[in-house]
This record gives C-alpha cells, sequence and structure tokens, in this order.
C-alpha cells in the first residue's frame, strides 16, 4: 500500500480519493474550501492538509483533479505546491483536464526536481468515479505509468498509457470531440421524433439495438426526456474543454468543423443559463427553438 496525496474534492475528485482510502491506501488530502476535506476526513478517515506542499510530504503517489490550467498551475507550482513538498523520485499524476501545453510546463518543472509524472485525464462522469469504473488515459514515461497504474486501478475500469507525457490530454480531446457530435446527434433525433409526433422513449428503444446506439443514448435519452439536466458534466466544463480541443485543432492543423459548431451551441445553453446544465441540454436548447 502506499502514501497518497490527493488534491481537488470536487464531484470527481471526491469519490476518487474514497477509493483509495477504500483501497487500504494511507490517503492526505486537499481542497481549497477546507470543509470539504473536513467532511471526506469524516466519512472516509484519512488526514487532511492546509496547503497542497504539506499533503504532499512524505507521499510516494500525489494525485491532482483541479478546474483548469491556473488551477493546476497554483496546486503544484510556488512555496506552497505540491511540487516543493514532494520528495524525489516521488510520481504526480493528473487527472485534470488541461492544455497539452500546461502539461508540458509541469512534465519539466517536475523532472528538474526529480519528480515523474503523468498526465491522466478520465472520462465517465461523476457516476464512473463514485461506482470506480472510470477510463484513464495516460501520458508519460513507462517507468512512471507502470508504477502509477495500480494505484490508479482503485477508480477505474480501463487505463492504459497512450504515449508521452501529454498523449493522455490529448486522448482526452479525442473524447471531447466525439461526445460533442454525439451528444448534438441524439438532440436532434429526439428532437425530430417530437415534432414528428414519435414516442421518443420508444424510439430509443428500437433504434439503441442498431448501429445508432452508443452510451450517450443508453443514458441520457430518458433524463432528456424528461427536461432533467441537473447532472452529470456541466456545460461551463464542456465548453472548457473544447477550447481545449480547439486551440490544439489550429495549433496541429486539425480540421473540427462539428466540435466548433456545437461549441456554438453550448455557449446558447450559456445564455438560456443553463452553464450548470448536464452537456445533453442540447436538446433543450433545440426546444427553445421552436
Amino acid at each position: 500500500m502506499a502514501n497518497v496525496a490527493f488534491l481537488g474534492l470536487g464531484v470527481m475528485g471526491y469519490p476518487m480519493a474514497g477509493h483509495l482510502q477504500s483501497a487500504g491506501h494511507s490517503v492526505t488530502v486537499y481542497n481549497r474550501t477546507s470543509a470539504k476535506a473536513e467532511t471526506w476526513v469524516a466519512e472516509h478517515g484519512g488526514a487532511m492538509a492546509t496547503t497542497p506542499a504539506e499533503a504532499a510530504q512524505g507521499a510516494d503517489f500525489v494525485m491532482a483533479c483541479v478546474g483548469n490550467d491556473d488551477d493546476l498551475r497554483g496546486v503544484c507550482l510556488g512555496d506552497t505546491g505540491a511540487f516543493a513538498g514532494m520528495s524525489k523520485g516521488a510520481i504526480f499524476v493528473d487527472h485534470t483536464t488541461v492544455s497539452a501545453k500546461v502539461t508540458a510546463e509541469l512534465y519539466v518543472a517536475s523532472a528538474e526536481l526529480g519528480l515523474s509524472s503523468v498526465d491522466a485525464p478520465i472520462s465517465g462522469g461523476q457516476a464512473g468515479a463514485e461506482n470506480g469504473v472510470l477510463s484513464i488515459m495516460c501520458g508519460g514515461d513507462q517507468t512512471a505509468y507502470d508504477a502509477a497504474e495500480p494505484i490508479m486501478a482503485a477508480y477505474s475500469r480501463i487505463c492504459r498509457r497512450i504515449g508521452d507525457s501529454g498523449a493522455g490530454q490529448k486522448t482526452k480531446m479525442c473524447n471531447q470531440i466525439a461526445i460533442a457530435g454525439l451528444v448534438q446527434g441524439l438532440s436532434e433525433a429526439l428532437h425530430f421524433a417530437e415534432k414528428a409526433g414519435l414516442d421518443g422513449a420508444a424510439v430509443v428503444e428500437v433504434i439503441s439495438q442498431g448501429a445508432a446506439g452508443s452510451w450517450q443514448m443508453s443514458n441520457r435519452y430518458q433524463t432528456m426526456l424528461d427536461d432533467h439536466f441537473e447532472h452529470g458534466f456541466a456545460v461551463d466544463w464542456m465548453r472548457k474543454d473544447l477550447g481545449i480541443c480547439l486551440q490544439a485543432a489550429d495549433e496541429t492543423g486539425a480540421s473540427l468543423p462539428v466540435t466548433a459548431l456545437v461549441d456554438q451551441f453550448y455557449k446558447d445553453v450559456q445564455k438560456m443559463g443553463g452553464g450548470r446544465w448536464d452537456t445533453s441540454s442540447l436538446f433543450k436548447r433545440l426546444q427553445n427553438l421552436g
């Protein structure tokens, strides 16, 4: 068993850290809002720290799951950042969805301190985190990944190293690009069914068993039909991720016309006041169009 620090106790990090503690690891948590860390310790045991550096002291592995590039830099760098508290040979694992640019920065910064780092963004949503069945796509040195993979097994269904540092983040971009198109397609299908006077649930029962079937269809169609969008991955976060994808596309020369269009549709949802709605709220946007 390992000494593990976990930085960030949001809807994903909170249960992930809990799985680590349940698996027998010794977990110290840090959260910007200390009340959340206190609640976690009361529920799971373990310990809490007041700074990332304090949490990282004596840790074999430091996991982070925060909001964006700036949040990640904040918990890693500086006098109170995790890197300042980590011992040489320790491994930093970043579960945040961030740009490949900040991943490259932290890879270099960690190496200069004698640390290793793995970019390991996650997919599976809140339910996947709570049930310990996340998909984890990783980039980094093989040795660091091999050491970290058994730790990540506490909350993953599949965990794979795709390539060198940054490959995990780029794979997560592929994930979000695919989801954007799938959700828009499902929303349009349900919208058309509604306008055509069809029973949406009956339609999905049939088409989900054929080539149109997808995770989004199986897990989101009923809540979409029920006008329930207060769960899952928020539109604000999806737009953050799609922004990363579109920036990377400009840098690599990739063409992402559908992704760019769906990003603007999500902007419409934000204007409707739905920034915290689930990403399946693209259906609600179509309903509002008439």
